[in-house]
């Protein structure tokens, strides 16, 4: 299935996991631990970078419009230290605030070619929290997975928000139908590769006798296939079959 399938509040609740799960990792490891799978960056940089998201993000709940606001930007001035996470801990509970109390049909600006609607940050900012729950526990060695039906819907929010938003890491102008499976949940996507487009196909409306002409097939769990469109994975620890040089082209930045 190609649809959306989450709530508010699956994504609150994936929120209320996720963010104390980050907040305990970076507690775990000395501020300047290197961060591996964001290269030049260290763990206070992942913590002012997520903290400012969570900032700005705040920033267009609070505005009843669709105008874009102005550019995110980062503050010089953020706490260093032990008081970094303190600082984060703050902008997070902010956010949830943010989150719980505005209504998720309610008009608010987002980049993507999706409605206007407030939910949209809901399921943004659970799956940027997870992903980045994911980069602190690495900078230790102590990375888990996302959850299952967090990572089946982080997957279709790389492939039907992300990448049609134009946040594709490869120009390179690739063709041809790419099927990814997650193993674990009975889930698969297929998706063109249109030169710089790509189309999401539904799956709920392919026959089961149709004929996709699949030129790469791609399988493992949610987590290993999200994990892998964001670039903290490479593709070869999926099981790949076919022309493998198209998945270049599902990375997301």
């Amino acid at each position: 299935m190609s649809r959306p399938h989450g709530t508010k509040d699956f994504w609150i609740s994936a929120l209320r996991a996720e963010g104390p799960a980050f907040a305990d990792a970076v507690s775990q490891a000395p501020p300047d631990t290197p961060i591996l799978s964001c290269p030049e960056w260290t763990m206070t940089d992942l913590v002012h970078h997520l903290g400012s998201v969570y900032g700005w993000v705040r920033g267009v709940l609070d505005r009843d419009d669709t105008e874009p606001p102005a550019p995110r930007s980062q503050p010089t001035d953020l706490p260093t230290g032990t008081a970094a996470l303190d600082w984060w801990r703050t902008e997070f509970d902010a956010l949830m605030a943010a989150l719980e109390s505005v209504d998720p049909e309610a008009t608010r600006w987002n980049w993507a070619p999706q409605p206007n609607k407030a939910i949209f940050w809901h399921r943004r900012m659970a799956h940027e929290t997870a992903i980045h729950r994911w980069d602190a526990q690495m900078a230790t060695a102590a990375g888990g997975p996302v959850e299952m039906k967090l990572a089946i819907d982080g997957v279709s929010e790389v492939l039907d928000t992300w990448l049609p938003g134009g946040r594709r890491l490869s120009r390179e102008p690739l063709h041809g139908v790419v099927q990814l499976v997650a193993a674990d949940a009975g889930q698969e996507w297929y998706l063109r590769l249109r030169g710089e487009g790509i189309a999401l196909l539904d799956t709920d409306t392919i026959l089961d006798d149709d004929d996709h002409h699949a030129r790469v097939h791609a399988t493992g769990t949610a987590s290993d296939l999200l994990l892998a469109l964001w670039g903290r994975i490479g593709f070869d620890v999926l099981d790949v079959t076919g022309d493998a040089t198209l998945l270049a082209g599902l990375r997301a930045r």
